[in-house]
């Protein structure tokens, strides 16, 4: 497992010495220390929403809001009109289509004028030479705060300190409890970004799982764990999760039989075996090896010499989906 080193740590001190000192960084500074009152946030992890207090406000018109979440979701980073254009028509624009999405703009920032009347809707929905960019403070965005904690949780797991990353990892979790975009018709952007985003939010519960699992908390992500295999079938990362949670649990059968299904599943509808991970832990479980009973990070996970774990793809149906 790859740990942070001195080098990495000094580049992510950098990076976030030149993010303060970035132009976009001192405007909000100035923007929250001239207003002094309420911001807007930006929730897109679950309903796409403008929120100042207690009221959240959204644009009824399917195509507003389809642009606004498609802004938001890159949050503080230029969209171009081409871009846009694509997410709202695919391939076959209109011949209207760049007078139709200057509406939409100016539709946008009605609606910031009506939440923030202190605040000229210009400077939050900017245009820019190729297109246009909402601009917030990253601390109002719960997707950047998600992945703010993300990869904190990130840092702190390759450092060996599982407790830390146990909390980040929660924390990235609670802030993305429900599906994203999710009252949003998506073109081929925002579907894209869906995509990326559940992978992550998998992706943080699996390396949060191996740290609790490495702090000898088996019993506590058991259901956890059968839930996720069950909605996951073809993943790998989950199904070796259970199956030591299984044993470590004093259940060894039932280890044998999450293998065995998944073997199942994998050799049925791909052809393909489980990966050597896997089979590793098959046989140790068969075994009882002891290794099995330490809560450590070393047994039968990959080295360099060996091959690469089965890639599987996602199933058909997304965890959001019912």
């Amino acid at each position: 497992m790859h740990r942070a080193s001195p080098r990495e740590s000094h580049a992510s001190n950098d990076i976030r010495e030149l993010h303060a000192k970035s132009p976009s960084c001192q405007l909000f500074g100035e923007f929250k220390k001239n207003k002094g009152g309420r911001t807007v946030d930006v929730e897109v992890l679950g309903h796409v929403t403008l929120k100042v207090g207690d009221e959240r406000r959204t644009p009824s018109a399917p195509k507003v809001r389809q642009a606004l979440a498609l802004l938001l979701v890159n949050a503080n980073r230029m969209v171009s009109t081409d871009v846009l254009v694509e997410e709202l028509w695919a391939e076959q624009p209109p011949r209207s289509a760049l007078s139709a999405l200057q509406t939409y703009v100016f539709q946008m920032r009605q609606l910031l004028r009506e939440i923030r009347p202190s605040e000229c809707p210009k400077q939050l929905l900017v245009t820019t030479p190729n297109g246009y960019e909402f601009c917030v403070p990253p601390e109002n965005v719960d997707l950047q705060r998600y992945e703010r904690h993300r990869l904190a949780g990130q840092q702190a797991f390759q450092a060996g300190d599982n407790m830390a990353a146990v909390e980040q990892f929660r924390a990235a979790l609670h802030i993305f409890a429900a599906p994203p975009l999710a009252n949003v018709r998506r073109g081929m952007h925002l579907e894209a970004e869906i995509v990326r985003l559940e992978e992550s939010r998998i992706g943080v519960q699996e390396t949060r799982i191996e740290a609790e699992l490495e702090l000898g908390r088996h019993h506590e992500v058991l259901s956890e764990l059968s839930g996720l295999a069950s909605q996951c079938p073809q993943h790998e990362g989950f199904h070796r999760q259970l199956m030591l949670a299984l044993y470590r649990c004093g259940r060894r059968p039932q280890a044998l039989k999450v293998f065995n299904q998944l073997r199942q599943s994998l050799v049925t509808e791909l052809g393909l075996e489980p990966s050597r991970e896997l089979q590793m832990l098959q046989q140790a479980i068969l075994s009882a090896d002891p290794r099995l009973d330490t809560a450590e990070r070393t047994p039968f996970l990959r080295t360099t010499a060996d091959p690469a774990p089965l890639q599987v793809p996602w199933p058909a149906a997304s965890p959001w989906k019912v």
